[in-house]
């Protein structure tokens, strides 16, 4: 069953606000594995607390990382998302900080169809915020998703 929208339903200016997560030691010891940063900003105490920062910082991908699971957690591309088609613009503004609790806001910049009937395209603008209500990252991501048409077309299979 289909429970995300279609590209018609997306309305520009629309602005979604997801849940809020906090980014622990865990996330950050996991994302250094799995990528292979292992930059003392995001891997030595000591170094870190030496640096202008002061104290270990998460990686910048990382949280780029999570702005894609908390746009997943706002449900609206649930069976209707087809491919990421991009990241453009995106920008690192001021560091994660370990226990900061982050969210996003997701402003639909563009929805149209696309020259075939069955999907279209979805630009949002996507900025985290960490506890402040500071943005800490911004950037465009743009997503190809069903049409109706298409959806229901699945939906008959």
């Amino acid at each position: 069953m289909i429970r995300g929208r279609c590209v018609e339903d997306f309305v520009e200016g629309q602005v979604d606000i997801s849940r809020a997560r906090t980014v622990t030691e865990t996330d950050v010891v996991q994302y250094t594995w799995v990528s292979g940063d292992t930059n003392p900003m995001h891997t030595d105490a000591v170094h870190a607390a030496k640096s202008p920062l002061g104290q270990r910082i998460a990686h910048g991908t990382l949280g780029m990382s999570i702005a894609t699971g908390l746009s997943a957690s706002l449900g609206y591309m649930d069976g209707t998302a087809i491919a990421a088609l991009g990241v453009d613009e995106w920008r690192f503004l001021k560091p994660i900080f370990i226990d900061d609790t982050i969210h996003l806001r997701a402003t639909i910049v563009s929805a149209r169809a696309t020259s075939k009937p069955d999907r279209g395209v979805v630009v949002r603008r996507m900025e985290l915020l960490n506890q402040h209500g500071d943005v800490v990252q911004t950037g465009l991501m743009t997503t190809m998703v069903l049409t109706r048409s298409g959806a229901a077309a699945l939906e008959a299979t």
